[in-house]
């Protein structure tokens, strides 16, 4: 049993006057989105989806700051500290790829079909059953994640800053759920871009500090080499079938489980993610957004591994009783131990601004999901479009009050991202296989969409909690039995949805039609803008573009250290 997160009491930070005003500014400046970005809101589609009129460049941002939460900063840096140079397969193979490919394969089925929601094209392409149970696990997940930001948050502020964590629980929400309500989806992605500047300005001079402190990355790498052993500062070292590292996980784990069933399942069926897509202008700024994204996603590892890597080489015991540290106090600790006031300020800003983030892009994916695909659909039909954006900002506030109260569920793991990536392997990966296969395959039938998302869940569940928790199967590490936890529910749900169609009936092939690979609707015929034949606006180019250049970062590095 791992000890609870939180962070220690002497990470108390030596913040003043500047700082504050730094930290003002900014909560000033998201209100002030927030009032701006409400007098578009005219319709439900605007409050939902931003009328579908953002540039490429906004929502591609946007997609990537909306992954910039606790998962990113205190997570990855955990990982890093725990894990070592390992954590650059959560960038390299378990992201770019899975953004590439929704970028040219699946948002075109996505915004062609012009669906409100990632649960909405399970109800055009399977059934009701299909609709209402992948409605009911996102809302239930959105909400679970919201939490993991809010209450990183709270314990992060309630150690370096001094305040209690109730008032860092409110504060926070409260913003949030201010701008939000406010401005819908565009409030939340326009503040998404400022937040991903802000958080730049506060990881850059921690790393490079960082670096700095411990000799550059000769000094970090060779003092990890001595301490924690080779294999440490490899991406694939030790990683042979029946070999031990730091990692608990070997290369077919690493390559199935994280590298195709985690990644894909997050990055393609996470609406959370997808939502920023679905709110471009067109089909084309759509593909484009999470292949823009991909650009700064291959560079982000390097600012919050190297973090990590740092903390574990200045305490180096750090994640025992012996230390008073664990693996998520690692950027708070250098903010402590490096930071001059001024730029204290700012990594503060980005480090609310990370978790706000965070929790905004699960907030607003809720009451968009529950909103369109559940009241709407089963509870309260066919009223006037100013109700549903009433309701829209009433469930907005209820999210937020909800996520108050699953944040404290993260208190059992002292490594939020182990946390995250079990969700994500019992939500996001059943999700997966169910489009994966539903997209591919037209025999697959109306009835295998409910049966293959509720036995990959289950599988996933019974994986994790049975046969590892229960000691049953031996796996070193919780990242390890998420990853076989994804494989589990990957092949229970594949292997339901086979077997359910061969004895139910498809759907037609018209019915089919925008909605399987080798079919076209006519919202997927849309002819390119004037001004569009530029290549940076061609999604195959941007997408094979992005694959190049993690290849290239990728490859040298793995070989290298």
């Amino acid at each position: 049993m791992e000890t609870p997160t939180y962070l220690a009491a002497e990470l108390r930070l030596p913040t003043n006057w500047l700082d504050y005003t730094i930290l003002g500014i900014y909560f000033v400046v998201v209100l002030g989105i927030g009032f701006a970005a409400r007098r578009s809101v005219k319709t439900s589609l605007d409050f939902f989806l931003s009328g579908r009129s953002l540039p490429a460049w906004v929502t591609g941002l946007a997609f990537i700051a909306a992954n910039l939460g606790a998962t990113e900063i205190l997570g990855m840096a955990a990982n890093s500290a725990q894990y070592g140079v390992y954590t650059t397969h959560w960038y390299w193979i378990g992201a770019i790829p899975a953004m590439v490919f929704l970028g040219l394969v699946m948002m075109p089925f996505y915004y062609g079909s012009k669906v409100r929601s990632v649960p909405e094209f399970l109800l055009l392409r399977f059934d009701r059953a299909a609709h209402l149970l992948s409605s009911i696990l996102f809302a239930f997940a959105a909400i679970l994640i919201a939490g993991v930001n809010l209450y990183a948050l709270a314990i992060v502020v309630e150690a370096l800053l001094g305040w209690p964590e109730w008032v860092a629980i409110v504060v926070a929400g409260f913003f949030v759920l201010a701008y939000i309500t406010l401005g819908g989806l565009s409030s939340a992605i326009y503040n998404e871009v400022l937040q991903f500047f802000v958080i730049l300005a506060a990881l850059i001079p921690i790393a490079v500090l960082g670096l700095r402190k411990v000799g550059g990355w000769d000094g970090l790498s060779e003092t990890l080499t001595e301490t924690r052993g080779a294999d440490f500062m490899t991406a694939w070292g030790g990683t042979g079938i029946g070999s031990d590292n730091p990692l608990g996980a070997n290369w077919l784990t690493i390559v199935l489980g994280l590298g195709f069933v985690l990644s894909f399942g997050y990055w393609t069926t996470n609406f959370a993610e997808v939502q920023r897509a679905l709110s471009a202008k067109n089909l084309s700024a759509a593909q484009r957004t999470p292949l823009i994204a991909a650009f700064p996603k291959i560079f982000i590892v390097f600012l919050v591994m190297i973090p990590g890597l740092v903390a574990a080489v200045l305490v180096p015991n750090i994640g025992s009783p012996e230390s008073g540290l664990q693996y998520n106090d690692a950027i708070p600790y250098l903010m402590e131990a490096l930071l001059p006031n001024g730029v204290l300020g700012i990594a503060v800003t980005g480090l609310l601004a990370a978790f706000m983030a965070g929790m905004a892009a699960n907030v607003s994916s809720f009451n968009t999901v529950f909103t369109a695909d559940i009241w709407a659909r089963y509870v309260v039909r066919g009223r006037e479009d100013e109700y549903y954006v009433r309701f829209g900002r009433l469930i907005t506030a209820i999210g937020v009050f909800a996520s108050i109260g699953t944040a404290f569920l993260a208190r059992s793991f002292s490594n939020i991202m182990a946390y995250l990536q079990a969700l994500f392997s019992f939500f996001n990966v059943p999700m997966f296989v169910v489009f994966i296969i539903g997209m591919f395959w037209r025999r697959a039938s109306m009835k295998s969409g409910f049966w293959g998302l509720l036995a990959g869940t289950t599988a996933a569940m019974v994986n994790y909690f049975v046969i590892y928790k229960q000691g049953i199967i031996d796996i070193p590490s919780d990242q390890g039995a998420n990853f076989v936890s994804a494989i589990a529910g990957f092949v229970a749900g594949a292997v339901v949805m086979v077997a359910v169609s061969l004895f139910t009936a498809p759907k037609t092939e018209e019915e089919l039609q925008g909605l399987v690979y080798g079919t076209r609707s006519p919202g997927m015929a849309e002819p390119p803008a004037k001004g569009d034949d530029a290549w940076y606006r061609k999604p195959a180019l941007l997408g094979w573009s992005a694959v190049i250049l993690a290849a290239a970062c990728y490859i040298p590095f793995s070989f290298t250290f």
